[in-house]
């Protein structure tokens, strides 16, 4: 497919909490009108991403010090779970963007914040090429940076590149030479790049928007000043997992809002009960109004532990040490797990309460369950519970990666 990517022409500079809610809100009401559309025809969302970077959303987490909003995490959160419930591929796209937003903040130099801060405050966006196919594990990365002269070269290959269609700017998860020692680095390249191929090659049944397909280097040109060392962030205290891991909670807890609110809307309007209910409507027969009560406490419950860690978070970020930021973590993990388990109920839920013509094709309901099992695999819950139990029962701190 040939897209050519288009440049903000200019980008709104939210200036507080309140304000990133309300356009988070407004844009997920005008998102959600033809979400089952883009996922049945499997349309990327470019105009939609470019009305994001255009809104001011994907600059709310640039410090206040360097022109942006500086949202809290609470907010944050709100303003990812918001989105995911009028389409969760757009939930989910700017994750890898503000992630890397983050590590400029945490690691990146001055002239770097200055000059990555100041592109995305324009509307610019970045992408993802982390993630690898057939290696060890996740953290087995081959990708590698090679000096050539002052400047690298790159050369690698990347899958669930989360993003990279619509990006401006690749961040790139890759190894690199330090004192003799393979560590971890993110290379910044422009997406037009001469050697960087990006392929929508993305099949995924769900979250069929977030192109997240294949990226390849060959022997990409990077300059070093566009390369931030990523190794300290976990080799001290630090909220760079779980502030990766939070966003991810929060699509997941997005999905099962939308999820919910589309099961009420059906079963008000096709409201023929079950012959055993003796009731004329579905929505009063008391087995499915039972259902519907556990399926909004579950909901309730997954947003109240959100907003949580986000609280948890926000506590850290105020004071990085390792105690805040393990509790971070934790708090974190048990949003990602309950989130989870939110998604997956009440997605699946939606169509034993509304019964079989819930299953037609034309509806597209079965969206929301294809979303939340495709995302919820991002990362298994069941390491999140071993962490948890782990801290509580045994005091142990969870690792530092990436994924808690």
């Amino acid at each position: 497919m040939t897209f050519v990517l288009e440049k903000p022409i200019s980008a709104r500079v939210i200036r507080s909490d309140a304000e990133a809610i309300a356009i988070a809100q407004e844009l997920a009401d005008e998102f959600e009108k033809d979400a089952s559309e883009r996922d049945r025809q499997r349309k990327l969302p470019y105009a939609e991403v470019q009305k994001l970077s255009q809104s001011g959303l994907l600059a709310i987490t640039v410090p206040k010090e360097y022109g942006g909003a500086g949202v809290s995490n609470v907010t944050l959160v709100n303003v990812l779970k918001i989105l995911s419930e009028g389409d969760s591929s757009l939930g989910q796209i700017p994750q890898n963007h503000l992630y890397s937003v983050e590590a400029l903040r945490i690691d990146g130099t001055e002239d770097q914040k200055r000059f990555f801060f100041d592109l995305i405050l324009k509307g610019m966006r970045f992408g993802n090429a982390f993630s690898e196919r057939g290696t060890k594990n996740v953290q087995d990365i081959k990708t590698r940076l090679t000096r050539n002269g002052s400047d690298y070269v790159l050369n690698g290959q990347k899958f669930y590149s989360t993003g990279a269609l619509f990006a401006h700017w690749i961040p790139v998860l890759c190894l690199m030479d330090v004192n003799g020692e393979d560590k971890p680095a993110i290379a910044h390249l422009e997406r037009d790049s001469e050697g960087v191929t990006i392929i929508d090659d993305w099949s995924c049944f769900g979250q069929k928007g977030t192109g997240s397909g294949t990226t390849i280097f060959e022997n990409a040109k990077v300059e070093a000043q566009h390369i931030l060392p990523h190794y300290p962030a976990f080799e001290r205290p630090t909220t760079m997992g779980a502030f990766s891991q939070v966003m991810h909670a929060a699509v997941d807890v997005g999905i099962a809002g939308g999820a919910l609110r589309d099961a009420i809307r059906f079963v008000r309007a096709n409201p023929r009960p079950w012959i055993d209910a003796g009731t004329e409507h579905a929505y009063e027969d008391p087995l499915l109004i039972h259902r519907f009560g556990e399926m909004t406490l579950k909901l309730h419950a997954a947003e109240a532990i959100l907003q949580r860690s986000g609280e948890f978070l926000d506590r850290a970020f105020a004071d990085m040490n390792a105690e805040n930021c393990a509790a971070a973590s934790i708090a974190v993990a048990e949003a990602k797990a309950i989130s989870e388990e939110a998604a997956i109920f009440i997605t699946n839920s939606l169509f034993e309460m509304a019964g079989t013509k819930s299953t037609m094709g034309e509806l597209n309901l079965d969206r929301h369950w294809r979303n939340a099992r495709a995302h919820t695999v991002h990362d298994p819950s069941r390491w999140k519970f071993y962490a948890i139990g782990n801290y509580y029962l045994n005091n142990i701190n969870p690792p530092r990666h990436g994924y808690i």
